[in-house]
């Protein structure tokens, strides 16, 4: 009985790889699309635009630098764009 619950289970997961196979590309591009947008509201203010949420983004900002120098390297800027950030 145990040897067949674990064969349904592979069975689930190998269905659930297949299915998912064909859309991986797709998934990862709209994750990053994503995180894009959310680092344009986390750094919107320093861009010049009215950010709504800055209270609750103000803590963020610690974890978002390491990620900002990543993003702006995908973006073609080699440089970071924003004065008030040094991350290269």
């Amino acid at each position: 009985m145990a040897d067949k619950k674990w064969s349904v289970k592979k069975l689930l997961e190998f269905y659930d790889e297949v299915l998912r196979l064909p859309h991986q590309a797709e998934i990862k591009r709209e994750i990053r699309d994503e995180d894009d947008l959310f680092l344009l509201l986390c750094f919107s203010e320093l861009l010049g635009l009215p950010n709504p949420v800055s209270y609750y983004t103000l803590e963020l900002y610690p974890e978002m630098i390491e990620r900002f120098h990543d993003w702006h390297l995908r973006m073609g800027m080699d440089k970071s764009p924003l004065s008030g950030i040094r991350c290269c």
